[in-house]
């Protein structure tokens, strides 16, 4: 019996509000181009794993939906011994959906070796904005001496978060903003935090890769919980976080799927 070869088939989109099944996407996630940014789409998008990887190159938008998935569980996030002492210093005060434009915008222009950080284009960054005005996208912000200097942002759906990108002015900012967000998701019981693709960067703070199949089905279940809409508060800083962290602490059960290097895209 012959094998069915990989699927290598593009979807494009046009201006109604659709997309193909998540699954038909290639293994390296490629699913469709095409399509805009308005918040009803972004809002679908996210809904069903799908997420926009724009290039300045190209004139359609290309969607991704990778097969396996990079996430993290934050009860069990790693925090190495240097960044909780970081965290006990109380250097940076940080703040949820102060300056959501700020924090997006550097993330479109602040560059960050070997990993994804200039790819935002301004229509994406458009696009954003008015996702976080309808309280859908946030930001987590690391601020010194009143100046922002690091942060990240993402988009939240029921008790799922996708996080996006991140960017740091000053060292440990953006890693001590994290980590004082995934505090505050083990709060709120924001349980999947979506990292999309793998990096070293997040692998070290203890994210993995699941098989597409079985994110897209706790995916669905998470996407119709009640969801946190903007502005978030933030209700403790990085050395209370710190505490959150410890009293919930969960060794994670490494899959068998991360085991697999066939299943690295």
């Amino acid at each position: 019996m012959h094998k069915k070869p990989p699927r290598e088939l593009i979807f494009l989109l046009n201006e109604e509000l659709w997309f193909p099944p998540p699954e038909e996407g290639r293994k390296d996630g490629f699913l469709a181009v095409g399509g805009d940014f308005r918040v009803e789409r972004l809002l679908l998008a996210y809904s069903k794993g799908i997420f926009p990887w724009p290039s300045s190159s190209g004139s359609l938008i290309p969607w991704f939906s990778p097969d396996p998935r990079f996430v993290l569980r934050p009860e069990s996030t790693h925090l190495s011994r240097s960044l909780r002492k970081e965290m006990r210093k109380k250097r940076f005060e940080i703040r949820f959906d102060t300056d959501f434009e700020s924090v997006v915008r550097n993330c479109a222009t602040v560059p960050r070796p070997r990993q994804r950080g200039t790819w935002m284009t301004s229509s994406l960054v458009e696009g954003m904005i008015k996702l976080h005005q309808e309280g859908y996208a946030h930001s987590a912000e690391a601020y010194l001496d009143g100046k922002l200097v690091g942060g990240l942002y993402g988009v939240s759906i029921g008790s799922y978060f996708s996080g996006e990108s991140m960017f740091a002015l000053e060292p440990n900012a953006s890693k001590v903003a994290f980590v004082t967000l995934i505090a505050h998701f083990i709060r709120w019981g924001i349980g999947l935090v979506d990292c999309q693709v793998y990096t070293d960067h997040l692998a070290r703070f203890g994210a993995y890769n699941m098989r597409r199949k079985e994110f897209l089905e706790e995916l669905r279940i998470r996407v119709v919980h009640p969801t946190k809409l903007g502005p978030w508060q933030v209700e403790f800083q990085p050395d209370e976080a710190l505490m959150v962290w410890k009293e919930n602490a969960k060794p994670l059960e490494k899959p068998l799927e991360e085991e697999s290097e066939s299943d690295e895209s």
